[in-house]
């Protein structure tokens, strides 16, 4: 009788032995499934928030809300116009450029760039690109920003304060002329402008020296403004002369400082 009851006392220790271990087996999948979730999401993350940072970057170095609105997944504020722009009566009306095309000429580090702005396209942009070059504003501004990458070839220039910040008096929008496909091919001239914010454009462009890719925000693309004519070599071998040292690989400042001389439009 004792022999029994050990015996089953026995075989009943081995069944709860067998319970626990299903149920440690269970937890411990859950537990990987769980970590490969949290891992996936934050990969995601970290693809999204280099991606927003990316593109922000097209107008003005990203301020810690926008970065925290880029990690939180949040869309950056000011995608719609402002009711009453502060700023309205800077900006010339496009009425002034539309159907037209204007011609001209950019001169960087003494090399000469033949241009052409498209006011029947992005009759908004060439208005304010040819106001702009009428007042000589560009003259003794630098191009701060060189991107290298395989297809990622722009050089960024009309920064007011020279560092790749944006005047907060003079802003404008809508988007025109955006790519559909998201593609800028070499030669083309367009606007640069803070992210997801369609009305954040003003005083900055990027010239495109070789074919380019620039996924849409969630405000959209980037005005294409007008493209370059002649002259893009001296773009391509500012590109060819490679970043200031401590730059990133392929995103920063020129390892030669790059000036612009003078844009003339007519």
């Amino acid at each position: 009788m004792a022999a029994s009851s050990r015996s089953a006392r026995d075989a009943k220790r081995r069944v709860q032995q067998m319970e626990a271990k299903r149920e440690l087996r269970k937890e411990q999948d859950k537990r990987r499934k769980r970590d490969n979730v949290l891992a996936i999401g934050a990969g995601t993350a970290a693809v999204v928030v280099a991606l927003v940072l990316q593109l922000t970057v097209f107008s003005s170095n990203p301020s810690e809300d926008e970065y925290a609105a880029a990690q939180a997944g949040l869309a950056t504020p000011g995608a719609t116009p402002p009711a009453s722009p502060s700023n309205a009566g800077n900006i010339p009306k496009p009425e002034t450029a539309a159907g037209q095309t204007f011609t001209g000429e950019l001169k960087l580090n003494g090399g000469t760039l033949g241009v052409e702005l498209d006011g029947t396209r992005a009759p908004q942009a060439a208005a304010v690109f040819k106001s702009l070059a009428d007042q000589n504003f560009y003259a003794g501004l630098n191009c701060h920003r060189l991107t290298t990458a395989e297809t990622f070839g722009v050089l960024q220039c009309g920064s007011k304060a020279g560092d790749g910040s944006s005047d907060p008096s003079y802003t404008w929008g809508p988007l025109e002329n955006t790519p559909a496909d998201n593609s800028y091919p070499a030669g083309t001239i367009a606007v640069a402008r803070s992210g997801g914010n369609a009305y954040g454009n003003g005083t900055q462009f990027f010239i495109v020296y070789k074919d380019t890719v620039i996924p849409a925000d969630a405000a959209g693309g980037y005005s294409v403004v007008g493209k370059v004519t002649s002259g893009l070599d001296v773009v391509a071998n500012i590109a060819a002369a490679g970043l200031k040292p401590g730059d990133n690989a392929t995103d920063g400042a020129p390892a030669e400082p790059v000036t612009i001389d003078s844009f003339s439009l007519k």
